[in-house]
């Protein structure tokens, strides 16, 4: 069954949800089978997790030929941190903290290859696991993913110049962040985080890119696309492993470790 390359890209064009998986482990196994289970791409998470970038490589070659594009966040928003996941074959980047346009334009040229951007040219493993034959350089530069994360409150201050950015595809708002920039300790429904996003949202369709934030549950991905996210960032590996013990389990009284019995997550 063959199925389309950069499906993330083309469904948001068309304006239809996307959905990716996210890994926070170093399982390669983890990744395949995340694939092939209906999500759009894999959300391979090098900022709060132990995956290393041979890792990350061995993944890109596990989900090759398999639905669910690959994408990395990165640690920090630097170039030479997004050259190093390009040149594995990942089809996106997200970048976090995006807190300035600088960092905005930093992303969009660490991405694409001169005169566009500032990508160096090295991309041998790319090559050999890119999903497009013909010129690998032109169509990294038209269907790479160039995702800025929004987390801080002072982003919103200068949200209009991070928007208009040019190559920057999606804005992701990462709501836990944002909220203790805030000083809320991750409430939230707190009514001044809810404006924080409603202004980001605001900024990112007058500018005409993409909008993405984390959605745990049906319920909440129909809420947010009616406030016009598009993109959702779904529950980790781990979680999902939860959710399912707990399906099974639960019905026939079995539980696990109570909540209050371990770290909060």
């Amino acid at each position: 069954m063959s199925h389309p390359p950069f499906p993330v890209l083309a469904r948001l064009r068309a304006g239809q949800p996307v959905f990716g998986a996210t890994l926070t482990t170093p399982s390669v196994e983890a990744a395949a089978h995340l694939a092939t289970l209906g999500f759009h791409f894999l959300w391979v998470e090098m900022e709060h997790s132990p995956i290393t970038l041979e890792t990350l490589r061995l993944m890109t070659l596990a989900a090759r030929g398999l639905p669910a594009q690959v994408f990395a966040r990165v640690p920090v928003n630097e170039t030479w941190t997004a050259k190093r996941v390009l040149d594995q074959g990942v089809s996106g980047v997200i970048f976090p903290f995006t807190t300035t346009p600088e960092l905005a334009r930093r992303a969009a040229e660490a991405c694409h290859y001169p005169p566009l951007g500032k990508r160096g040219c090295g991309a041998g493993a790319a090559t050999r696991t890119w999903p497009e034959p013909g010129n690998y350089y032109d169509s990294a530069d038209a269907n790479v993913a160039v995702m800025c994360v929004v987390e801080e409150i002072a982003a919103v201050e200068r949200i209009d110049e991070i928007c208009a950015m040019p190559g920057v595809d999606i804005i992701f708002i990462g709501a836990w962040d944002l909220s203790f920039s805030m000083g809320l300790r991750g409430r939230q429904g707190d009514p001044e985080h809810v404006k924080a996003i409603e202004r980001i949202r605001d900024a990112a369709l007058r500018h005409g890119k993409f909008l993405g934030r984390p959605a745990g549950t049906p319920e909440q991905v129909r809420e947010y696309m009616e406030q016009g996210f598009r993109l959702f960032q779904c529950p980790t590996e781990i979680d999902l492993m939860a959710r399912g013990a707990r399906a099974i389990l639960e019905p026939l009284g079995i539980a696990g470790v109570p909540r209050d019995e371990r770290s909060f997550d």
